[in-house]
């Protein structure tokens, strides 16, 4: 969503100070506010948080109980420090907010604190997308929860956040994990992930993140589509794009949550506009009338939430602009958007029973023939414990997976054998536990390492242990033997993957299996081996899926001892696929 600093209309200046009086006294009378539910139904529209107006003033002026605040980011791209704006004078804390989110929540309301923004998701300052390390990632978000006793936190994912891929699975790991922390804790916290649309629904940029958190085990409550800025180049009628948006979303959430009925789809919705005239221009004008419009359909279907762009535009000082921060662009009382869907927000929010799954160890490795065993941890995510059964898919050729017991009742564990033969092939293979109750399934993957029998087995080399250069750097993969990859290697920072002491007893041909991720595309690698490089190209190991490994054997020459180096790097600017070992 749009980040701009502009000057504010004059009118919600006048608004916020004939409310200020009543602000004060809400303010002196808010109390410590627990972690309450939304409505089954809200209607939180964005607040400006960068610009300076007052948070409690515009809720009290414009009658919004409920808002969403915009946006909390890193300071600079790498750091893993949030701070509202990216600015390091308002941190996280009490101090900061703090008494405005109080005097809301004391009259009933809440606030859903967002991470990132169009400015951040471009400049590498969304904090999945700067910070490498998932549990400081996690910590912040955790943080967010309690400091201000939220119950939803919302990720606004769009432009480059879409595309970096190391992001993505940062972000979706965790959510797994604050979401963990929170079920640890008594505490209840939503995530809603916020996206551009087509007029269809998600690209595949956003479906592919909805699937990775399905990979990764984050649970999505609200997928929050911007129904705006579509730069068709034609007139559009807002209110049927939104409609026939939210129609194709559901069609793809039903492709990525097969076990939910359509009803339990469209609680899924959230819905963004962004009211009068949007940053296209007049051809993609929201109006009044498209309120109402949205408004009954949204009530018919279910939709979870209600949203637009942003508190601060809903007025009509500035009638024929489009793309403002300060006004909507057309002809309007102030106030009129939020008027309008107020009534959506309401209902009770049913806590269903759901639960969390994990495997631990998450990987393993074994000669042909051999066994490897790990515990699958249930937990009850929300509601009761309910009678979960474990099965198991990927398994290599000759592998059988075994679990004991094959149902347990969520909070219960159990031990998962996985068998090989002598026949097993050598190499990487991703197993996929899942675990299907009355609430829905979940996954989680274990990976599997099979090396050949026999004293003469090989030795693998996890890549996050090599010696990285240029741009190259290791990040979290669930699907990973170590729970680990490089990435960035080769590409325009002309990273490499350099692995030294490899050993061999004798001088010779060996074959090295390389396990690795190319997700979409195939991509090549230079391979040099004690100074004698080639290309090698590496098929494509998904067309979407983060947890799908590939292996590919690579025939190498090695001197006898431990004095063997093997770099990876790229073809020319082309980035090589991602490495998580090598087994030689």
């Amino acid at each position: 969503m749009p980040l701009r600093l502009s000057a504010r209309a004059a009118v919600v200046a006048l608004a916020v100070a004939a409310a200020s009086v009543g602000v004060a006294a809400s303010a002196s009378a808010a109390t410590a506010a627990t972690d309450t539910p939304l409505p089954a139904h809200v209607f939180a529209p964005y607040f400006e948080a960068y610009n300076g107006d007052s948070l409690s003033g515009l809720a009290t002026a414009s009658g919004n109980k409920y808002l969403t605040m915009a946006f909390i980011q890193t300071p600079t791209a790498g750091s893993c420090t949030a701070d509202w704006n990216g600015d390091a004078s308002t941190p996280i804390s009490a101090a900061d907010y703090g008494s405005d989110i109080a005097s809301i929540q004391a009259g009933g309301g809440n606030v859903i604190p967002s991470f990132g923004g169009y400015s951040a998701d471009h400049g590498g300052t969304d904090i999945a997308d700067s910070c490498t390390d998932v549990a400081d990632i996690a910590a912040a978000y955790e943080s967010v929860a309690t400091t201000y006793n939220v119950s939803r936190i919302d990720l606004d994912i769009e432009d480059n956040s879409l595309t970096d891929t190391a992001g993505i699975t940062r972000r979706n790991e965790a959510v797994a994990q604050a979401e963990a922390w929170a079920t640890a804790n008594g505490r209840t916290l939503q995530f809603s992930y916020t996206m551009p649309t087509e007029s269809a629904g998600l690209d595949s940029t956003g479906v592919a993140v909805l699937q990775n958190a399905v990979a990764e085990g984050a649970r999505v409550d609200v997928a929050n589509i911007m129904t705006f800025d579509y730069y068709y180049g034609t007139k559009q009628e807002m209110a049927t794009d939104t409609e026939s948006a939210g129609a194709g979303l559901v069609k793809q959430l039903a492709g990525i949550y097969p076990s939910k009925t359509t009803a339990q789809l469209w609680d899924m919705v959230g819905i963004t506009e962004m009211v009068g005239i949007d940053d296209y221009g007049a051809d993609e004008t929201f109006t009044t009338a498209d309120a109402a419009t949205v408004l009954a359909w949204a009530k018919a279907q279910g939709v979870n939430t209600l949203s637009f762009w942003a508190l601060q535009r809903d007025n009509g000082g500035c009638v024929g602009t489009g793309g403002s921060d300060s006004c909507s662009g057309i002809a309007q009382s102030t106030w009129q958007f939020s008027n309008a869907f107020e009534p959506f927000s309401g209902g009770t929010t049913t806590v269903g029973n759901d639960f969390s799954l994990s495997a631990s160890p998450s990987s393993g490795s074994v000669t042909a023939g051999g066994s490897a065993t790990a515990t699958v941890s249930t937990a009850v995510a929300s509601g009761s414990a309910e009678s979960v059964a474990l099965t198991a898919s990927g398994a290599p050729s000759g592998a059988t997976v075994a679990f004991s017991p094959s149902s347990v009742t969520s909070g219960s564990s159990s031990t998962m054998t996985v068998s090989t033969t002598s026949a097993t092939a050598s190499g990487s293979y991703p197993i996929t536990v899942t675990g299907t109750a009355a609430s829905g399934s979940h996954s989680t993957t274990y990976t599997l390492t099979v090396g050949s029998g026999g004293s003469t087995g090989g030795k693998t080399y996890p890549a996050a242990s090599a010696t990285l250069g240029g741009s190259a750097d290791a990040n979290s993969c669930s699907a990973c033997a170590g729970g680990e990859k490089v990435s960035s290697i080769g590409g325009g920072g002309a990273g490499t993957v350099t692995f030294t002491g490899v050993s061999e007893a004798a001088a010779g041909s060996y074959t090295m299996t390389v396990s690795y991720l190319s997700v979409g595309e195939a991509k090549p690698a230079v391979i040099t081996v004690n100074g004698v490089a080639r290309t090698v190209s590496f098929p494509e190991t998904s067309a979407s899926s983060y947890s799908v490994i590939g292996t590919l054997k690579v025939t190498v020459t090695l001197k006898a001892g431990s004095s063997n180096t093997i770099e990876f790097s790229g073809s020319g600017t082309k980035g090589a696929p991602d490495l998580s070992t090598i087994a030689v």
